[in-house]
């Protein structure tokens, strides 16, 4: 079972954070550093096919270059996890770069944990994955870690690029799964804030959304302390500030930084070992059951979650709302607001979730391990029905 001290920070084994250079440059550095032989480049398709980034990239690897793979579908399916994963190993791959949103992201830590376990299958993958046993723990299972390092530069603001944790979907039964190692967080992570001018508004304020609610729920946890409040209240003002920044200005470079440092702040309380509570839990499943972005589960979620935990966090969300520069005012209506602001979608329905998936998603979340942490204790599907019903 996962233990929680607020006592104890964990650390993850990353080793460098390039802040605001360019991609190619920095990644190329990185694999000489590193005396990379074989770099399996895995990466966004719209980037590769719709801009110069990654023919950069591949330049400035040089020989080093394995193989660039593109072709990972969103909430990184199973099935397109193994197809990457027999492609690296047929090129016998010495380090892997990934170079877009969180599915690319994820899908390069799980790719080097199949490499090392020798992951041909959807029924390799069982045993791997975090679960929720029949008494309501949460279950890690314990495994080597990856031989073979990642390196990620993300293009979102969801932050998993920071964490020791990969999401994978089995698409056959279409749940989200986790999978988790200190050796599967990146070596390095590159920060690149010119490359982000390529990515979708909408994916960038909904991630960034997302991130937003990794700084939310660290604060609401019951599991917290006093550094990871701290510098989850630090992420939230710097992301309300440069967000609509960037809405305003979406070339102003620095604006874009700020998010993604924000972003990087708000995943410590994570790595740290702060769990997240209720939005989270039931974001996994709208992504992995009904297909939803991950930025997007955050924008209908949060201010719901917010609301029902009132009563248990009321003290707490005082620190959201000041955060905010909105002192005095209701967290929750705060949020929605500020969503609101950047255009983001702010329920069920024009996410495309139908009254009649309610249930089921209800039913998937008390399977997520974080449905066991929130601060206001969930006991079963009712209760998470009755925060999806204030987002419907």
């Amino acid at each position: 079972m996962f233990g929680y001290d607020a006592s104890t920070l964990g650390l993850t084994a990353t080793e460098r954070v390039h802040m605001g250079r360019r991609a190619a440059e920095t990644l190329g550095e990185e694999a000489q550093l590193l005396g990379a032989q074989r770099v399996f480049l895995l990466v966004s398709t719209t980037l590769r096919n719709k801009t110069n980034e990654i023919a950069e990239i591949e330049a400035a690897l040089g020989a080093r270059l394995a193989q660039t793979y593109d072709g990972i579908a969103a909430h990184a399916p199973r099935t397109d996890v193994l197809r990457a994963i027999e492609s690296a190993r047929s090129v016998d791959a010495d380090l892997i770069i990934t170079v877009g949103g969180g599915s690319v992201t994820d899908a390069g830590k799980v790719i080097a944990l199949g490499l090392k376990h020798n992951i041909n299958t959807h029924e390799d993958f069982e045993g791997f994955y975090v679960f929720v046993d029949d008494n309501g723990d949460t279950v890690a299972p314990v495994f080597e870690g990856p031989d073979i390092r990642v390196i990620c530069c993300p293009t979102t603001l969801s932050g998993g690029e920071f964490n020791t944790m990969g999401g994978v979907t089995d698409d056959r039964e279409n749940k989200k799964q986790g999978y988790t190692h200190r050796m599967m967080a990146p070596i390095a992570i590159v920060l690149d804030p010119a490359l982000t001018l390529h990515t979708p508004e909408w994916l960038w304020h909904s991630t960034g959304v997302r991130a937003v609610d990794h700084a939310l729920e660290s604060l609401s946890s019951n599991h917290s302390s006093y550094f990871c409040d701290g510098v989850a209240e630090s992420a939230l003002r710097l992301l309300s500030q440069a967000m609509p920044a960037v809405k305003a200005d979406p070339s102003d470079l620095d604006a874009r930084l700020r998010c993604q440092i924000g972003a990087w702040q708000s995943m410590i309380p994570i790595i740290g070992g702060v769990p997240m509570g209720a939005s989270h839990a039931i974001g996994h499943v709208l992504g992995g059951t009904a297909d939803v972005p991950h930025g997007y589960c955050s924008c209908v979620m949060a201010p719901a979650v917010l609301a029902f935990n009132k009563p248990v966090t009321g003290a707490k969300q005082v620190k959201v709302s000041d955060s905010f520069g909105r002192p005095g005012e209701d967290a929750s209506v705060v949020l929605d607001e500020f969503i609101r602001g950047l255009g983001m979608p702010r329920s069920l329905g024009e996410v495309g979730v139908s009254d009649d998936q309610l249930d089921l998603i209800a039913e998937y979340t008390m399977l997520d391990f974080w449905s066991r942490t929130n601060p206001r204790e969930i006991t079963g599907p009712a209760d998470v029905r009755s925060i999806l019903e204030q987002a419907r």
